[in-house]
């Protein structure tokens, strides 16, 4: 059955002799001739349609110009030239222009099916899925159709009342609040981003890593294409998410490490590549294949290459030393490095004097710069015949004489000027190896919490509490569409920050949510002991409104997603919006000017 807008432009190019023959079949060739020479009657034809005008032409003020590309995709689709959703080859590599290649600069990943939508409906884990793909340009109509923001219903708030938890029916939903919503995260994503867009600080996903065994179960021929669409679908609309200071998290495993990274570098940039870390998920390896694994992978990216994460401050850090001030640890003054030397910073190359007989309590000499009767001379040292420099300026060095920096001497009888080193602060090291990062601890929780193991691989909540730490600060939004058993939403509320949850499964009001009410009711498992947690707070729990309109449509045999209610239907009273919800839903989307429910 061929899509709307195939169907649109078969029917229009047959009102020409031109462009078909006696039989009405399109003269495919002489169409492509038309679009390269931009021919005056195809033109016409085109324009003069109200659908292929709005297609295939862009407005700039007051003038239509066409989009040549696009028309060439649109008519060597193999719609026309026999039936695939795509116009990428059976393939997965890197390309240029149409050619595969190996030496070109600039290539990106390409996969059947990546100029595709997958809106991926799977709701159980024992749930396998023929999925229908939707081309970006083919399937226009269906894919507007998806995106519409979708109805919120079954629309609770759950906060701590008297010590106890206690649920009500919100009036309003603001963007203070904390959400967890139940629905196609491709969907949910595309309902909140006009009115989040730019303004989420972190997103994490633990996403399905496709290994056959976990919850990506598509029944395609093209399984690991599938999920590199399913991801990139995400991820775009991920980016438009974070704010400009943004940072993207994403655990995975050796399964599509690699793709994804090229993937990433497609989406967000290569130059907004952070790292990508090693996290230590498993310390005694999981016992089984050739290498026994331990590890996963963070791939962390920016939304602009000028973004930082934030310092580790470990406050229970233990010091060597300590004087009037505070703790401190010790560290050499000298500029190891010989690239820096007196030849390209003579500025840095002066001589301290240190007095051997005047020592503090920790055994520190008394130093100045100036010479004085039974102080030693000290010239930085040279190393490979180099003489190497300071750190410090000399003036710098005057304001901390004998406060920040002073003299040790060494065991071999020398000397050397040491500095005070006072942060409780870090950077995070590109291999995560702590203890509280292993999944263990969030299965331990996990029991704790419900009795038994109601999850699998459900991750740590000290992984997470890094992860948000090394990205946002206090009431920054934090946002997970893969949210799982909750644990990213239940860090974030621990640590005061916002958060959104999105979760399709089925288990969400089991796992999920009842986690985050015990989360407000104070449970002390996980962080709550380290960041001093004692309960309280809210959250509202939504869903997308499902219906059953295209049941019995070709598409909506296919795909259960178009079953969700476009806010601009709300109204219809066969959909049983309540008016509280109706109300409640028109507030959330207007107040930014989403589209649907302006021109009411």
């Amino acid at each position: 059955m061929p899509l709307k807008i195939v169907s649109h432009m078969q029917n229009l190019l047959k009102k020409s002799d031109t462009f078909t023959d006696k039989n009405e079949n399109i003269y495919l060739h002489v169409v492509l001739e038309a679009i390269e020479k931009i021919d005056t009657e195809f033109i016409k034809l085109l324009i003069s349609d109200a659908k292929a005008k709005e297609q295939f032409f862009t407005k700039v003020e007051d003038v239509y110009v066409l989009n040549q590309n696009k028309l060439i995709e649109f008519f060597t689709m193999n719609e026309f030239s026999k039936n695939s959703y795509t116009s990428y080859t059976n393939k997965i590599g890197l390309i240029k222009k149409d050619s595969f290649i190996k030496k070109f600069d600039d290539v990106v990943l390409a996969w059947p099916y990546k100029d595709c939508i997958l809106e991926g409906g799977q709701s159980r884990d024992d749930e396998r899925n023929n999925e229908v793909f939707y081309n970006e340009i083919l399937s226009r109509d269906e894919i507007d159709r998806l995106f519409e923001p979708k109805a919120l219903t079954n629309i609770k708030r759950f906060s701590v009342i008297a010590n106890a938890v206690k649920q009500s029916i919100p009036t309003e939903i603001i963007e203070d609040d904390n959400l967890i919503i139940k629905g196609n995260n491709l969907i949910a994503l595309h309902s909140l981003k006009k009115k989040f867009a730019g303004k989420v600080k972190l997103i994490y996903i633990d996403p399905p890593y496709n290994t056959g065994n976990d919850s990506f179960k598509y029944n395609d021929r093209f399984n690991h294409s599938t999920w590199l669409t399913f991801m990139k679908n995400r991820l775009e609309v991920a980016r438009e998410l974070l704010s400009k200071d943004g940072i993207i998290t994403i655990q995975c495993d050796d399964n599509e490490q690699a793709y994804l990274k090229v993937l990433m570098d497609e989406v967000f940039g290569s130059l907004c590549f952070i790292s990508n870390s090693i996290v230590i998920i498993n310390r005694g390896g999981r016992d089984y294949g050739g290498i026994a694994k331990t590890h996963e992978y963070l791939l962390i990216y920016s939304k602009k290459q000028s973004n930082e994460l934030n310092f580790i401050d470990n406050k229970e850090k233990k010091f060597d030393y300590e004087d009037d001030i505070g703790g401190f640890n010790l560290m050499e003054l000298r500029n190891r490095n010989i690239l820096f030397n007196d030849m390209n910073r003579p500025n840095l190359c002066y001589p301290f004097y240190i007095n051997p007989k005047n020592k503090d309590k920790n055994s520190l000499l008394e130093i100045s710069l100036e010479p004085n009767e039974g102080f030693v001379e000290l010239l930085p040292l040279k190393s490979q015949g180099i003489q190497t420099v300071w750190r410090w300026g000399k003036e710098k060095s005057f304001e901390n004489l004998n406060i920040e920096i002073k003299g040790k001497e060494k065991a071999d009888g020398g000397f050397m000027i040491v500095q005070k080193y006072r942060k409780t602060t870090s950077r995070q090291r590109s291999v995560w190896d702590e203890k509280s990062f292993v999944n263990e601890r969030g299965t331990e929780h996990i029991k704790m919490l419900f009795g038994n193991k109601v999850f699998a691989y459900p991750k740590s909540e000290y992984l997470i509490a890094r992860i948000i730490e090394l990205s946002t600060s206090e009431n920054d939004l934090v946002m997970d569409f893969h949210l799982g058993s909750g644990t990213t939403c239940a860090v974030a509320h621990k640590m005061g920050r916002r958060y959104i949850g999105i979760e399709q499964m089925d288990y969400i009001e089991d796992i999920a949510v009842e986690r985050m009410k015990k989360v407000i009711e104070g449970e002390q498992g996980g962080i709550s002991n380290a960041v001093n947690w004692q309960g309280g707070g809210s959250f509202i729990y939504a869903e997308l409104k499902q219906i059953d309109t295209f049941q019995d449509t070709e598409i909506g045999k296919l795909n259960a997603n178009m079953y969700y209610l476009p806010v601009a239907e709300i109204e219809d009273a066969e959909y049983g919006m309540s008016k509280e919800e109706i109300a409640l839903n028109k507030k959330f989307y207007t107040e930014t000017g989403t589209s649907g429910l302006e021109n009411e």
